[in-house]
């Protein structure tokens, strides 16, 4: 039996270590440059988490399992076989089974300034500097809201970079009744947060607090903060802005499976309505690290037939429940649609502003009109921020899912070679 993981991420190894534990020939395709995902980047010699380095040793120890990096699903090539763009040019790659583990990326909401270079996503700064950007010494302002915000500071801060303030848009009477949730009913996530809390002791943490605009010539310089009724200008070479996590339906859209509420449609065993079809992870939901593993490791047990251990269905319903909180807790707030003013770009890739959109009752129209959506992005991050302005249903995808060479997608033409 082969089974074909889509993402290295923590929820496609958990779903690899399940598989091949059952004899299953695991294919794990992802288009980084090694294991580990957006949470646990960087590859094995750079885990921190023990878990992560638990799983790669044991899947070492597996010949079944085979890892190809630098490589995206981009199409189907026929009958059970996908389209790869890979470093060395288009690969077909047939399958009998699969589980999608394709994880999440960040909510982006437009406000005059964020197009400057400097501004990123506060899980984008996290990658950057463990992938090698340099901070040591570089100002940063972190805005958002939830908990990825402090995860950003304390990376920025591990890495030599000076946390200017952390502007918290939740006010702390909401912020408050958060933590107190937590204590009741997930009290290893409360001494995780405290602990996070202790390690930033001293930084400038703001609660009901903004980031209205970004400002500077061809880069980021500084920013305008909103809090306790007035606004101040702060100097900074990097603004964070975490508005919370979409997951990736990319390969869900390409397998046919169903979608809703902006993710993969998965049942108790993590079966999607696609056959041969699984789904684990952010892909499924947000919900961090633990709901992955979970999820991860029920989905590889279904694909070969197994049932999951009571065990790994009380430590997903923990992490739903988790999930579900988070969600409730840090969902963006409707006031962040005033940061969007007329002039602000919306639509980077094709550079359409927030006013030539307004006038549009959906995103088809908008579409027609302004040519919002038709870059390379194909609507992933301006759909997603048009559907929280405006209350659009984001766009469709369509194959290729991802941007990709003409050559790539020629070899679709080309004749098959029969199974051996």
């Amino acid at each position: 039996m082969s089974i074909v993981i889509l993402g290295a991420g923590p929820a496609g190894l958990a779903a690899a270590a399940a598989a091949s534990q059952h004899g299953a020939q695991v294919t794990v395709v992802d288009d980084n440059s090694a294991a580990g995902g957006q949470v646990w980047r960087g590859g094995p010699a750079r885990f921190t988490d023990p878990r992560a380095q638990q799983l790669w040793d044991m899947l070492q120890q597996r010949p079944g399992v085979r890892f190809l990096y630098g490589a995206r699903v981009v199409a189907a090539a026929g009958p059970r076989t996908l389209l790869l763009d890979t470093r060395d040019g288009p690969l077909r790659l047939p399958w009998q089974r699969a589980i999608l583990c394709s994880g999440a990326r960040e909510l982006l909401l437009p406000f005059p300034g964020w197009t400057l270079p400097g501004v990123t996503g506060a899980g984008a700064i996290q990658a950057l500097a463990k992938g090698g950007m340099p901070l040591r010494g570089k100002r940063v302002v972190i805005a958002g809201t939830g908990p990825l915000l402090l995860a950003a500071a304390d990376t920025v801060r591990r890495h030599g970079g000076i946390v200017v303030a952390i502007a918290e848009h939740r006010p702390t009477r909401e912020l408050a009744s958060f933590f107190g949730r937590l204590l009741l009913g997930h009290q290893a996530k409360a001494l995780q947060s405290l602990r996070l809390f202790a390690s930033l002791r001293g930084l400038p943490y703001l609660h009901d607090a903004a980031v209205t605009s970004a400002f500077g010539d061809a880069r980021l310089r500084g920013v305008s903060l909103f809090h306790q009724g007035r606004t101040s200008d702060i100097a900074c070479d990097f603004l964070a802005c975490g508005f919370g996590l979409l997951p990736n339906v990319e390969g869900g859209a390409l397998f046919g499976c169903a979608i809703a509420g902006g993710a993969v449609v998965a049942d108790a065993r993590q079966a999607t309505s696609a056959p041969d079809v699984w789904a684990a992870g952010e892909a499924t939901g947000i919900g961090g690290v633990d709901k992955a593993l979970a999820e991860g490791r029920i989905a590889g047990l279904a694909a070969t037939g197994a049932a999951p251990a009571a065990a790994d269905l009380r430590r997903r319903a923990r992490a739903h429940a988790f999930a579900a909180l988070l969600a409730r807790s840090f969902a963006p707030a409707p006031a962040l649609r005033a940061l969007c003013q007329p002039a602000t770009i919306v639509c980077r890739c094709e550079d359409v502003e927030a006013g030539r959109l307004a006038g549009h009752g959906d995103w088809r129209s908008a579409k027609l009109q302004t040519r919002a959506g038709m870059g390379p992005c194909q609507g992933r991050v301006c759909g997603a921020a048009c559907q929280f302005l405006f209350g659009w249903e984001p766009p469709g995808l369509r194959q290729p899912v991802f941007p990709v060479s003409a050559a790539c997608l020629a070899s679709l033409a080309e004749p098959q070679a029969p199974p051996e």
